[in-house]
């Protein structure tokens, strides 16, 4: 039988639905006890470690490598290099799909960016790897890199994102802007930010003849399959990836990257099995990252502060070699109304690795723009900036006309606003200040994701005994969804959750579709619930037409399914169990299939968000124009909501990657070598417990019934966009100085006399 994740329970039995119960991770005893396997936990027979050797250029081409030095290591079995790697049945360069990205396999001697893979040391040991490696000594051919927005030509990219327009216009925006009663033009700037998930990426490889087994953390098991298959010409039903737990994902284990296949590559070359576990500095470069960006906004509003343009131009970057383009400005057609809007792109090429999906891709780095500008729009027109947002919120899709579920918007504004006690916010700046002495700040930021559906399926099973069982291919990457597709295929089948199996975290599973986009538990969980209910289906069709049952002949009225019984809808003391049902037919168990998918007519009517608004409270030192988050209260509304515990855990941690992303985190290039000069976790900063004192989330009810039968909605993503927004206007009000650089640096106040 494939390994895969099982988890059992330590949770009371609770009586009724298992959606909206707090319940805890079923896989939290595992975690906290070291029983949960992670990718770089498996030890087969035989393995040996590969180590992976990177340039320390970022342009030019390697000119010699000292193997024979390497290889003469003790414990160093072999050195992987272009001379001696083996064949693929596909040009780690070609593109067949829009969801394809170019990888750096050794295919030649090139050099496109600081630590690219120049080869791979093989040894017994992990030590014995790293020091063949650094044993290699080589020598380049370097060339100037290009490492900053200015340091290329730009040009107009075909497509932002994935296959979105890279300019989008409603209306006439000069128009608009020349009519305005009061206009801003202000230019932000992000820098490139790096995924830090706990666990590195990693691979153990195992092939057996042209069968392939690999434990890699996915995101998305079948398209790595598919991926893998391509690369190594094999069929995709050949390989089997496990996956049950990853240590945080982000969207960089989304896609198979080229360290991963090397590992592959390596175990293929020596015959036997090889382990890949990326450094931490060596994650900064081919597992993708988010791209820097510098967004000009231009907004005009007449003199009832209502807008009446908005022109949002992003530049962007990419690697020199492909092609991702951070959709920075499509957050401005989903938010504010206005008759006319505009959002254009343009970007350059640089010697990195090439960005790609990171939490709230073009979301995250757009709305920290966008909410900035709207702030400084309502100070211009002399507005309480959520007077402002509440005149200006859109109650339909500005381009396509399709209405948004408005009313939980104008909730969360509510909500938020009271929790938070904005109504005793002073409108100008610098008119608070605590016992201490600290300039206090008041922000707010409005929150939006899509609200996203992929495909993917689930099997369902009941069995004699009474029990359960559900399988598909999903992922959790920590932020428990084994904990709340478990709580959904256990309503689905009409059981308590304690009479379920729930398996997951293997490619021979139902292909569960990727985990990203805040689309998993809508699309997973829309496949467990179709898959009980055609399990359910197919054991109401052996009751109903059986003599012998209590049910028979109630086709017509309808049984429900409930505490692992059929009951008559007409006539709740006529009822028999699965067991009863199944031990009369004959039958050990039945099986029931479902696939999750959007509703394409509800996506043609309906504008599909979640939505939020993010209140922070700042505390800077006038003098050293030092900058705390002291407080932070965001109200949610994202339709159902399965497991109020873990979604309250996610909509923290997103608020907490927006104080992040306003006041912390950033790459910072060496423009001579394009190296990045802080790929560690002592220099590239991010929020610890200290910087984090307070932090509420509140669920705001929503009923969606157009969304998904289920009424799902993503929750990862959201708390990111609106609050790093919140954070940069607190820290306006509290010194009366706007940054527009990020993240906000002492020297950004300092400079501009906040004292």
């Amino acid at each position: 039988m494939a390994e895969t994740a099982r988890t059992g329970s330590t949770i009371q039995r609770r009586h009724g639905a298992s959606i909206g119960q707090p319940l805890t991770r079923r896989d939290g005893l595992l975690k906290v006890t070291g029983q949960a396997r992670y990718a770089a936990d498996h030890h087969p027979p035989g393995m040996l470690y590969a180590v992976l050797a990177t340039s320390s250029i970022a342009r030019g081409r390697v000119t010699f490598l000292d193997v024979a030095a390497a290889k003469a290591d003790p414990g160093v079995v072999e050195v992987m290099t272009p001379a001696n790697r083996p064949p693929l049945a596909m040009d780690p360069d070609a593109k067949t799909n829009p969801f394809m990205f170019r990888l750096e396999l050794l295919q030649n001697d090139t050099v496109r960016y600081a630590g690219q893979s120049i080869a791979v040391v093989i040894a017994e040991t992990l030590e014995a790897a790293t020091e063949g490696a650094a044993l290699l000594a080589p020598r380049y051919q370097a060339e100037p890199p290009r490492v900053g927005l200015d340091d290329a030509d730009s040009f107009v990219p075909p497509a932002v994102g994935i296959g979105t327009p890279s300019e989008v216009r409603h209306g006439d925006v000069e128009a608009g802007l020349a009519a305005a009663e009061h206009r801003i033009e202000a230019i932000y700037e992000t820098p490139a930010q790096y995924h830090n998930a706990m666990e590195p990426h990693a691979i153990v490889a195992v092939w057996d003849g042209d069968r392939l087994t690999v434990d890699t953390p996915s995101q998305g098991l079948a398209m790595a399959q598919e991926r893998i298959a391509g690369l190594f010409g094999i069929p995709a039903e050949n390989i089997h990836i496990r996956s049950p737990f990853l240590g945080g994902g982000f969207g960089s284990k989304g896609l198979i990257s080229g360290p991963q296949a090397l590992g592959i590559l390596a175990a293929r070359l020596v015959g036997r099995p090889v382990k890949l576990v990326l450094r931490r500095e060596q994650m900064y470069g081919p597992v993708g990252h988010r791209a820097p960006t510098r967004q000009t906004l231009r907004l005009g509003a007449d003199d009832a502060g209502r807008l009446t343009a908005i022109h949002h131009h992003v530049r962007t970057a990419t690697s020199s070699f492909d092609d991702f383009f951070e959709p920075s400005g499509g957050v401005s057609h989903t938010l504010y109304a206005s008759p006319a809007i505009a959002t254009t792109a343009d970007a350059v090429r640089l010697d990195t690795g090439t960005p790609l999906f990171m939490r709230a891709p073009g979301e995250a780095s757009g709305n920290l723009a966008l909410e900035s500008a709207i702030d400084e729009m309502a100070e211009a027109a002399g507005l309480d900036p959520l007077e402002f947002r509440l005149r200006n919120y859109a109650e339909v899709e500005p381009v396509s006309g399709k209405p948004f579920s408005s009313k939980a918007l104008r909730e969360c504004y509510a909500q938020g606003a009271e929790r938070f006690g904005w109504r005793d916010r002073p409108l100008a700046p610098r008119r608070m200040r605590d016992e201490n002495g600290l300039l206090v700040g008041w922000g707010v930021g409005t929150a939006t994701f899509p609200a996203l559906m992929f495909q993917g399926q689930a099997r369902a099973i009941l069995r004699r005994d009474g029990t359960g069982l559900v399988e598909l291919g999903a992922q959790d990457m920590g932020q428990g969804a084994w904990t709340a597709l478990a709580q959904i295929a256990a309503d689905s089948l009409g059981l308590d959750i304690e009479q379920l199996e729930f398996r997951a975290g293997s490619s021979d599973l139902p292909d569960a579709g990727i985990a990203g986009g805040s689309a998993h538990t809508a699309t997973a969980g829309m496949a467990i619930h179709g898959a009980g209910a055609d399990v359910i289906a197919r054991l109401t069709e052996l009751a109903v037409g059986d003599e012998r049952s209590p049910l028979f002949g109630a086709g017509n009225v309808g049984v429900l399914a409930r505490d692992g019984r059929l009951v008559r809808r007409d006539d709740e003391r006529r009822s028999e169990s699965y067991a009863e049902i199944l031990a009369r037919a004959g039958l050990a168990e039945i099986e029931g299939r479902g696939s999750g998918t959007a509703d394409q007519d509800a996506q043609a009517t309906y504008a599909m968000h979640a939505h939020g608004a993010v209140f922070a409270e700042v505390k800077v030192d006038p003098d050293l124009g030092q900058i705390r988050a002291t407080r932070l209260v965001g109200a949610f509304a994202a339709g159902t909501i399965i497991n109020p515990r873990l979604v309250r855990s996610q909509y923290y941690g997103g608020m907490i990657w927006g104080v992040s992303f306003a006041l912390h985190e950033q790459a910072v290039p060496d423009r001579r070598s394009g190296r990045i000069l802080n790929a560690n976790l002592a220099e590239y900063h991010v929020p610890v417990n200290a910087d984090i004192p307070s932090v509420e989330a509140i669920l705001v009810e929503e009923t969606d019934p157009y969304v998904n039968a289920l009424g799902i909605k993503g929750v990862g993503e959201i708390g990111i966009t609106g609050t790093a927004g919140a954070v940069a206007n607190a820290v306006w009000h509290a010194t009366g100085v706007r940054v527009r650089r990020f993240p906000i640096a002492i020297e950004s106040l300092i400079s501009t006399a906040v004292t």
